[in-house]
Protein backbone atom coordinates (compact mmCIF):
# COMPACT_ATOMS: atom_id res chain seq x y z
CA UNK A 1 0.00 0.00 0.00
CA UNK A 2 1.73 3.55 -1.27
CA UNK A 3 1.65 6.11 1.58
CA UNK A 4 -0.62 7.85 -0.96
CA UNK A 5 -3.65 5.35 -0.39
CA UNK A 6 -3.91 5.90 3.43
CA UNK A 7 -6.39 8.83 3.45
CA UNK A 8 -5.21 12.21 6.21
CA UNK A 9 -8.15 11.15 8.18
CA UNK A 10 -6.63 8.05 9.12
CA UNK A 11 -3.97 9.72 10.90
CA UNK A 12 -6.50 12.04 12.96
CA UNK A 13 -8.16 9.11 13.37
CA UNK A 14 -5.62 7.37 15.27
CA UNK A 15 -4.10 10.64 17.04
CA UNK A 16 -8.10 11.03 18.22
CA UNK A 17 -7.88 7.38 19.13
CA UNK A 18 -4.64 7.68 21.72
CA UNK A 19 -5.42 11.07 23.12
CA UNK A 20 -8.96 9.85 23.89
CA UNK A 21 -7.81 6.28 25.87
CA UNK A 22 -3.99 6.72 26.19
CA UNK A 23 -3.28 10.22 26.85
CA UNK A 24 0.09 9.77 28.76
CA UNK A 25 1.26 7.90 25.39
CA UNK A 26 -0.15 10.53 22.64
CA UNK A 27 1.39 13.37 24.88
CA UNK A 28 4.68 11.86 24.90
CA UNK A 29 4.38 11.79 21.28
CA UNK A 30 4.18 15.86 21.14
CA UNK A 31 7.96 15.84 21.72
CA UNK A 32 8.71 13.64 18.16
CA UNK A 33 9.84 14.61 14.85
CA UNK A 34 6.19 14.70 12.71
CA UNK A 35 7.04 11.15 10.65
CA UNK A 36 8.09 9.78 13.92
CA UNK A 37 5.03 10.87 15.78
CA UNK A 38 2.41 9.83 12.68
CA UNK A 39 4.20 5.94 13.04
CA UNK A 40 4.00 6.27 16.92
CA UNK A 41 0.62 7.61 16.86
CA UNK A 42 -0.09 4.18 14.71
CA UNK A 43 1.69 1.85 17.16
CA UNK A 44 -0.51 3.42 20.17
CA UNK A 45 -3.65 3.33 18.22
CA UNK A 46 -3.16 -0.52 17.99
CA UNK A 47 -2.60 -1.01 20.95
CA UNK A 48 -5.28 0.88 22.12
CA UNK A 49 -7.47 -1.86 19.68
CA UNK A 50 -6.27 -4.29 21.45
CA UNK A 51 -6.73 -2.90 24.98
CA UNK A 52 -10.15 -2.37 24.50
CA UNK A 53 -11.23 -5.57 22.92
CA UNK A 54 -11.72 -6.85 26.73
CA UNK A 55 -14.37 -3.54 27.03
CA UNK A 56 -16.27 -4.49 23.79
CA UNK A 57 -17.32 -8.19 24.72
CA UNK A 58 -19.63 -9.69 27.10
CA UNK A 59 -18.17 -12.77 26.45
CA UNK A 60 -14.29 -14.01 25.09
CA UNK A 61 -15.15 -16.05 22.26
CA UNK A 62 -15.97 -12.09 20.26
CA UNK A 63 -12.68 -10.78 22.00
CA UNK A 64 -10.87 -13.95 20.73
CA UNK A 65 -12.34 -13.36 17.14
CA UNK A 66 -11.50 -9.53 16.85
CA UNK A 67 -7.96 -10.40 18.33
CA UNK A 68 -7.55 -12.99 15.85
CA UNK A 69 -8.50 -10.38 13.24
CA UNK A 70 -5.51 -8.33 14.08
CA UNK A 71 -3.33 -11.37 13.84
CA UNK A 72 -4.33 -12.40 10.17
CA UNK A 73 -3.87 -8.91 9.56
CA UNK A 74 -0.47 -8.43 10.88
CA UNK A 75 0.18 -12.14 8.96
CA UNK A 76 -0.93 -11.20 5.77
CA UNK A 77 -4.09 -12.95 5.42
CA UNK A 78 -6.50 -9.94 5.98
CA UNK A 79 -6.45 -7.78 2.74
CA UNK A 80 -9.88 -5.31 1.64
CA UNK A 81 -10.79 -5.14 4.93
CA UNK A 82 -7.75 -3.97 6.14
CA UNK A 83 -6.75 -1.19 4.06
CA UNK A 84 -10.64 0.36 5.16
CA UNK A 85 -9.51 0.18 8.79
CA UNK A 86 -7.69 3.64 9.44
CA UNK A 87 -5.73 1.31 12.59
CA UNK A 88 -4.53 -0.96 10.58
CA UNK A 89 -3.60 0.90 7.20
CA UNK A 90 -1.42 3.40 9.56
CA UNK A 91 0.22 0.47 11.59
CA UNK A 92 0.79 -1.16 8.43
CA UNK A 93 2.60 2.05 6.70
CA UNK A 94 4.87 2.71 9.92
CA UNK A 95 5.63 -1.61 9.80
CA UNK A 96 6.80 -0.95 6.25
CA UNK A 97 8.53 2.63 6.44
CA UNK A 98 10.15 1.33 9.91
CA UNK A 99 11.06 -2.11 9.15
CA UNK A 100 9.21 -2.76 12.61
CA UNK A 101 9.41 -7.16 13.38
CA UNK A 102 5.53 -8.24 12.83
CA UNK A 103 6.13 -10.89 15.47
CA UNK A 104 6.18 -8.52 18.89
CA UNK A 105 2.99 -7.28 17.32
CA UNK A 106 1.28 -10.19 17.15
CA UNK A 107 2.86 -11.44 20.21
CA UNK A 108 1.13 -8.54 22.43
CA UNK A 109 -2.17 -9.16 20.61
CA UNK A 110 -2.24 -13.12 21.55
CA UNK A 111 -0.81 -11.94 25.22
CA UNK A 112 -4.32 -9.78 25.79
CA UNK A 113 -6.03 -12.64 25.22
CA UNK A 114 -5.69 -13.33 29.36
CA UNK A 115 -7.73 -9.99 29.84
CA UNK A 116 -10.79 -11.91 28.07
CA UNK A 117 -10.95 -14.22 31.24
CA UNK A 118 -11.66 -14.10 34.97
CA UNK A 119 -8.46 -16.46 35.83
CA UNK A 120 -6.07 -15.07 38.15
CA UNK A 121 -2.71 -13.90 37.26
CA UNK A 122 -0.70 -16.91 38.87
CA UNK A 123 2.66 -15.63 39.72
CA UNK A 124 5.14 -12.49 39.71
CA UNK A 125 6.59 -14.61 36.84
CA UNK A 126 3.69 -15.09 35.06
CA UNK A 127 2.97 -11.29 35.43
CA UNK A 128 6.35 -10.19 34.20
CA UNK A 129 5.75 -11.92 31.36
CA UNK A 130 2.65 -10.66 30.23
CA UNK A 131 3.86 -7.35 30.76
CA UNK A 132 7.24 -7.83 28.85
CA UNK A 133 4.85 -8.82 25.94
CA UNK A 134 3.02 -5.95 26.36
CA UNK A 135 4.16 -3.01 27.73
CA UNK A 136 7.99 -3.64 26.96
CA UNK A 137 7.11 -4.74 23.17
CA UNK A 138 5.64 -1.14 22.76
CA UNK A 139 9.07 0.86 24.23
CA UNK A 140 10.81 -1.18 22.22
CA UNK A 141 9.06 -1.12 18.60
CA UNK A 142 9.02 3.12 19.44
CA UNK A 143 12.31 3.10 19.91
CA UNK A 144 13.00 1.33 16.81
CA UNK A 145 10.55 4.04 15.30
CA UNK A 146 12.89 6.85 16.63
CA UNK A 147 16.63 4.81 16.34
CA UNK A 148 18.56 1.80 14.22
CA UNK A 149 17.62 -0.97 16.57
CA UNK A 150 20.10 -2.02 19.32
CA UNK A 151 20.87 -4.34 22.33
CA UNK A 152 20.99 -1.44 24.76
CA UNK A 153 17.12 0.05 23.71
CA UNK A 154 15.86 -3.78 23.98
CA UNK A 155 17.14 -3.94 27.55
CA UNK A 156 16.08 -0.39 28.72
CA UNK A 157 12.49 -1.16 27.02
CA UNK A 158 12.30 -4.83 29.21
CA UNK A 159 12.81 -2.65 32.16
CA UNK A 160 10.73 0.53 31.30
CA UNK A 161 8.04 -1.82 30.41
CA UNK A 162 7.70 -3.77 33.68
CA UNK A 163 8.07 -0.50 35.72
CA UNK A 164 4.46 0.94 33.42
CA UNK A 165 2.79 -2.34 33.51
CA UNK A 166 3.51 -2.73 37.44
CA UNK A 167 2.34 1.34 38.19
CA UNK A 168 -0.52 0.58 35.90
CA UNK A 169 -1.80 -2.95 37.59
CA UNK A 170 -2.20 -1.23 40.96
CA UNK A 171 -3.59 2.54 39.33
CA UNK A 172 -6.38 -0.08 37.75
CA UNK A 173 -7.10 -1.87 41.04
CA UNK A 174 -10.69 0.07 41.75
CA UNK A 175 -11.47 -1.24 38.01
CA UNK A 176 -10.58 -4.55 37.82
CA UNK A 177 -11.70 -5.67 41.37
CA UNK A 178 -14.97 -4.35 39.87
CA UNK A 179 -14.93 -6.68 36.84
CA UNK A 180 -13.27 -9.02 39.34
CA UNK A 181 -10.30 -9.59 37.14
CA UNK A 182 -7.05 -10.15 38.75
CA UNK A 183 -3.63 -9.44 37.29
CA UNK A 184 -2.10 -8.80 41.15
CA UNK A 185 -0.33 -11.96 41.11
CA UNK A 186 -2.15 -14.54 43.35
CA UNK A 187 1.24 -15.85 44.72
CA UNK A 188 2.03 -12.77 46.47
CA UNK A 189 -1.97 -12.58 47.28
CA UNK A 190 -1.26 -15.78 49.08
CA UNK A 191 2.05 -15.26 50.43
CA UNK A 192 0.75 -12.27 52.25
CA UNK A 193 -2.39 -14.10 53.47
CA UNK A 194 -4.84 -11.69 51.27
CA UNK A 195 -7.73 -13.37 49.57
CA UNK A 196 -9.00 -12.96 46.02
CA UNK A 197 -12.60 -12.51 47.39
CA UNK A 198 -10.91 -9.94 49.81
CA UNK A 199 -9.85 -7.53 46.79
CA UNK A 200 -12.99 -8.23 44.27
CA UNK A 201 -14.60 -6.78 47.93
CA UNK A 202 -12.40 -4.00 47.94
CA UNK A 203 -11.73 -4.75 51.41
CA UNK A 204 -8.61 -2.59 52.30
CA UNK A 205 -6.38 -4.06 54.78
CA UNK A 206 -2.61 -4.45 55.68
CA UNK A 207 -2.21 -7.84 53.80
CA UNK A 208 -3.39 -6.12 50.59
CA UNK A 209 -1.41 -3.12 51.18
CA UNK A 210 1.63 -5.63 51.78
CA UNK A 211 1.13 -6.90 48.20
CA UNK A 212 0.66 -3.48 46.64
CA UNK A 213 4.12 -2.19 48.36
CA UNK A 214 5.74 -5.20 46.85
CA UNK A 215 4.47 -4.58 43.61
CA UNK A 216 5.42 -0.87 43.80
CA UNK A 217 9.18 -1.61 45.21
CA UNK A 218 9.46 -3.75 42.14
CA UNK A 219 8.13 -1.20 39.73
CA UNK A 220 10.75 1.32 41.69
CA UNK A 221 13.63 -0.94 40.69
CA UNK A 222 12.50 -1.27 37.05
CA UNK A 223 12.37 2.25 36.92
CA UNK A 224 15.89 2.76 38.67
CA UNK A 225 17.35 0.80 36.45
CA UNK A 226 15.97 2.08 33.54
CA UNK A 227 16.50 5.55 33.98
CA UNK A 228 20.33 4.17 34.21
CA UNK A 229 20.13 3.03 30.81
CA UNK A 230 18.59 5.42 28.94
CA UNK A 231 22.68 7.60 28.70
CA UNK A 232 23.10 3.78 26.65
CA UNK A 233 20.91 4.98 23.69
CA UNK A 234 20.85 7.83 20.92
CA UNK A 235 19.47 10.52 22.46
CA UNK A 236 17.26 10.58 19.23
CA UNK A 237 15.68 7.27 20.80
CA UNK A 238 14.52 8.83 24.15
CA UNK A 239 11.65 10.57 23.19
CA UNK A 240 10.25 6.88 23.14
CA UNK A 241 10.70 6.11 26.38
CA UNK A 242 9.27 9.36 28.21
CA UNK A 243 6.41 7.82 29.75
CA UNK A 244 8.66 7.03 32.00
CA UNK A 245 8.51 10.29 33.38
CA UNK A 246 4.88 10.10 34.16
CA UNK A 247 5.81 6.42 35.70
CA UNK A 248 8.20 8.22 38.08
CA UNK A 249 5.42 10.76 39.05
CA UNK A 250 2.73 7.90 39.42
CA UNK A 251 5.29 5.80 41.28
CA UNK A 252 5.63 8.97 43.79
CA UNK A 253 1.76 9.36 44.40
CA UNK A 254 1.39 5.68 44.95
CA UNK A 255 4.09 5.59 47.38
CA UNK A 256 2.45 8.23 49.33
CA UNK A 257 1.42 7.26 53.29
CA UNK A 258 -2.49 7.28 53.35
CA UNK A 259 -3.84 6.18 49.87
CA UNK A 260 -6.79 4.19 49.55
CA UNK A 261 -6.21 1.46 46.78
CA UNK A 262 -9.31 1.39 45.46
CA UNK A 263 -10.41 4.87 45.30
CA UNK A 264 -9.16 6.03 41.54
CA UNK A 265 -6.54 8.88 41.48
CA UNK A 266 -6.40 9.55 37.87
CA UNK A 267 -4.28 12.45 36.58
CA UNK A 268 -5.09 15.54 34.74
CA UNK A 269 -3.98 15.89 31.20
CA UNK A 270 -2.51 19.15 31.80
CA UNK A 271 -0.30 17.95 34.92
CA UNK A 272 0.67 14.77 32.66
CA UNK A 273 1.72 17.07 29.78
CA UNK A 274 3.63 19.10 32.36
CA UNK A 275 4.96 16.06 33.73
CA UNK A 276 6.75 14.51 30.61
CA UNK A 277 7.77 18.47 29.37
CA UNK A 278 9.89 18.43 32.53
CA UNK A 279 10.75 14.66 31.55
CA UNK A 280 11.69 15.59 28.04
CA UNK A 281 13.89 18.39 29.39
CA UNK A 282 15.56 16.81 31.91
CA UNK A 283 19.33 15.62 32.09
CA UNK A 284 18.47 11.58 31.76
CA UNK A 285 16.56 12.73 28.41
CA UNK A 286 19.03 15.16 26.65
CA UNK A 287 22.46 14.54 27.95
Amino acid sequence: MSSAAVPADSVTFCADLVRSHDFPRYAATLFAPATERRALLALYAFNVEIVRVRDQVSQPLPGEIRLQWWTDMLSGQVHGSAEGNPVAAELLRAIRDFDLPVEPLSLLADEHQFDLYNDPMPTLTALEGYLAATCSALFALAARIMAPPSEAAEHLARHAGLAQGIVQIVTSLPRDAAHRQLFLPQQLLTSHGCSMEDVFAGNESAKLDAVLDQLIGEARQHLTTALSLLAEVPVSARPAFLPLGQVRADLKRLSQPGRHPFTPQPSSRLRTLWTLWRASRSREFTK
